[in-house]
C-alpha cells in the first residue's frame, strides 16, 4: 500500500480555515493578483507566437500562461468536459523541519532553490466531470506530469524530489478541488547506489563479511525500494474565461522527498504557485 505524506493538504486546510475563516477569501484575492501577471507573464496565443530563439534561455518556457481578461467565477453545467493545456508553475517549496525549539511544532521552513528553470509540469491532461448539485471531480491522465527538483535548507541540506500530480483524482466543487497523487520513485530499480546495490540489479550487499550483509542495521541500505508514495493537492480557481475556456488560479500540494531507494525516511514538501489550464 503506497504511503502518504504525514500530514495531507486537505486536512492542513481544514486546520488552517478553522484558526483563520476568511483565508479562503484572501487567498483568492491574491490569486487574482498573481494570476494577473508579472513582468514575464504571457497568455497562451503570445507564448504560441514566439519562436525557439526568442524563448531559448529567457525562462519562459518555466512559466505558465496567464489569463488577461477580468474573468469571472467557474461556471460549468453537469457533464463530461476535457481538461487540456494544463500547467503548474510553483512559486515556493517549503520543508517541514523539527522546531529549533524544544517543545515546539513542527514546521515548513523556507528553502533555496538548487534547479534550474525546469521545474514547471505541463502540456498535463485530464477530464473534469460535473455533476447536477455543482461537484465536480477530476482526473489526471497524462503529460510532463513530474520533474526533478532540487531545494536546499537553511542549514546547507539539500533535499531533491519528485514534483509531480501523476493520476491526481481532486474532487470539489467549481472555486476549489483537491484530493490525492502519486509520487513515483526518484531513481529507478536499475540506478545504483556508491557501492553499487540496485533494486533488480547490482550486488546485494556491499560489506566485507557477506554474513554480516543481513544485519538489521544495514537492511534499508542493502534491500533497495521503488515503491510509490501519495501527496495531496489542493485547487483553488481564481478566473474563468467563458469565451476561450481557460481557467487559472493557484495551488498548493504535500508530497514526500526522496527516499533514497528506501535508505531515508522522505521529508515533507510543501510547493505552492499558480497553475493554468484549458477547458473544452
Amino acid at each position: 500500500m503506497p504511503v502518504r505524506a504525514s500530514k495531507t493538504v486537505a486536512e492542513f486546510n481544514v486546520i488552517k480555515a478553522a484558526q483563520n475563516a476568511g483565508k479562503a477569501a484572501a487567498a483568492a484575492l491574491a490569486a487574482t493578483a498573481l494570476v494577473a501577471g508579472g513582468a514575464n507573464a504571457l497568455t497562451y496565443n503570445e507564448l504560441q507566437n514566439l519562436t525557439y530563439l526568442q524563448v531559448k534561455g529567457t525562462g519562459i518556457a518555466n512559466t505558465c500562461p496567464v489569463i488577461e481578461s477580468a474573468g469571472t467565477a467557474l461556471k460549468l453545467k453537469s457533464g463530461e468536459y476535457k481538461f487540456e493545456k494544463f500547467c503548474m508553475e510553483p512559486t515556493s517549496f517549503t520543508v517541514k523541519e523539527e522546531s529549533q525549539f524544544k517543545g515546539g511544532e513542527d514546521e515548513f521552513v523556507p528553502t533555496k532553490l538548487m534547479t534550474r528553470l525546469t521545474y514547471t509540469l505541463d502540456e498535463m491532461s485530464g477530464t473534469i466531470k460535473v455533476d447536477g448539485a455543482g461537484g465536480l471531480t477530476f482526473t489526471e491522465q497524462d503529460g510532463i506530469d513530474y520533474a526533478a527538483t532540487t531545494v536546499q535548507l537553511p542549514g546547507g541540506e539539500r533535499v531533491p524530489f519528485l514534483f509531480t500530480v501523476k493520476e491526481f483524482v481532486g474532487k470539489g466543487n467549481l472555486s476549489q478541488f483537491g484530493g490525492d497523487f502519486t509520487v513515483p520513485s526518484y531513481r529507478g530499480s536499475t540506478f545504483l547506489d556508491p557501492k553499487g546495490r540496485g533494486g533488480s540489479t547490482g550486488y546485494d550487499t556491499a560489506v566485507a563479511l557477506p554474513a554480516a550483509g543481513d544485519a538489521e542495521e544495514l537492511e534499508r541500505e542493502n534491500n533497495k525500494s521503488t515503491k510509490a508514495l501519495k501527496g495531496s493537492a489542493v485547487f483553488n480557481v481564481a478566473k474563468y474565461d467563458a469565451a476561450t475556456g481557460e481557467v487559472a488560479g493557484v495551488f498548493e500540494s504535500i508530497q514526500p522527498s526522496d527516499t533514497d531507494l528506501g535508505a531515508k525516511t522522505p521529508k515533507d514538501v510543501k510547493v505552492t504557485g499558480l497553475w493554468y489550464a484549458q477547458i473544452n
